[in-house]
């Protein structure tokens, strides 16, 4: 096993970042996790956890599933409407006794559940990478405010814009999948019961989903397809972040008042993107993980999932190598093909199906 003397940053305290770091620390060694907001970040919207996902989280601590159970609604109802509100198809979710549950969630409360297993030094806050260095045995990360970090292994947790990227594939640019989409959390007793999960499939170049996540709240997505102005290329918010009222017009009434009824400040209005398969994702002593590795788009929900099974993965390799080179050639060879198949087929979902 590699020495658990051995220094591991991780740049990026989301959900991925953030939980790689509590299983390492499980397993005795030395991390520091770096965040470039002053405080982590836990805003953000509904997300359902699939199965496979509620696994990750609790093969590695079963202390952050059950939180995640007890915050949110296992999911009971997949419901695919049409856009007069018609029924098309419904499917039951059942469960055995012992069985983990999907789970419709805030992200805020999986977040929370992931930081509550941290010891609250390792986080250093304003920490805002410039670049990577490396030699043989060593990885260094500069930050902006001149300070420096030092270690046998830097690990990239930094989303789909990641800087840490540009040390292991250079000038990868995030492709744009073709819809803008409104995101939000309402109060709501009676449009969307306990568990239930409602897609207005796509058409007329649109397509929403509704869950509740528990305490009478419902999220909200709603996609419109719309070509990327030259201005925008590269950014994830536009600059008119309104929803156009002859779109959201499309949607049944019913629908279309629980998103009217939103406050602003509740909802988030982002581009959607993904990024090529990568060829390797890593480069020496420098690792990607989750959105920095395989971002891809949310129609699989597989993207927090994917990033837990990563975490899973390296620490069973570091733990079982000789030596980092060894297991994070070992960790590619297992990740890289399952990765791929996500983003290929969460992008063929997106791009191909119902689309004008």
């Amino acid at each position: 096993m590699i020495s658990t003397k051995s220094r591991i940053g991780i740049i990026g305290a989301g959900t991925s970042g953030a939980y790689l770091a509590s299983l390492l620390i499980q397993e005795g060694f030395q991390v520091d996790l770096f965040e470039k907001a002053p405080v982590v970040r836990t805003d953000g919207c509904g997300i359902l956890i699939v199965q496979a996902g509620m696994k990750a989280l609790h093969e590695g601590n079963p202390r952050i599933s059950k939180k995640i159970i007890d915050s949110g609604d296992p999911v009971k109802l997949f419901e695919f409407r049409n856009l007069k509100g018609g029924l098309i198809n419904a499917e039951t979710v059942t469960y055995a006794e012992d069985e983990l549950p999907g789970m419709l969630v805030h992200r805020k409360a999986i977040l929370e559940a992931i930081l509550e297993t941290l010891p609250a030094n390792i986080i250093h806050f304003n920490a805002h990478l410039s670049s990577i260095a490396q030699t043989e045995n060593r990885a260094i990360a500069y930050f902006k405010d001149g300070s420096h970090w030092e270690g046998d292994l830097i690990i990239g947790a930094d989303g789909i814009l990641s800087k840490v990227r540009q040390s292991v594939a250079p000038n990868i640019k995030p492709s744009y999948l073709g819809d803008l989409v409104w995101r939000g959390i309402v109060v709501d007793d009676s449009f969307c019961p306990e568990g239930n999960f409602f897609v207005y499939v796509r058409g007329r170049g649109i397509y929403a989903n509704f869950f509740h996540i528990g305490a009478n709240r419902t999220h909200w997505g709603f996609f419109v397809e719309q070509a990327l102005d030259d201005s925008e290329i590269g950014r994830l918010q536009p600059a008119n972040i309104a929803i156009p009222p002859q779109e959201l017009a499309k949607l049944p009434e019913d629908a279309r008042n629980v998103i009217a009824s939103t406050p602003l400040e509740s909802i988030i209005c982002r581009y959607s993107y993904d990024i090529d398969p990568l060829p390797q994702i890593y480069s020496g002593r420098v690792l990607l993980i989750g959105d920095a590795a395989h971002a891809k788009s949310p129609t699989r929900a597989r993207g927090m999932t994917s990033g837990w099974e990563d975490g899973l993965s390296l620490v069973k390799h570091l733990k079982s190598s000789h030596s980092i080179a060894e297991a994070l050639q070992d960790f590619q060879n297992e990740r890289l093909p399952i990765v791929h198949e996500y983003q290929r087929t969460s992008r063929e979902m997106s791009q191909k199906i119902g689309r004008r």
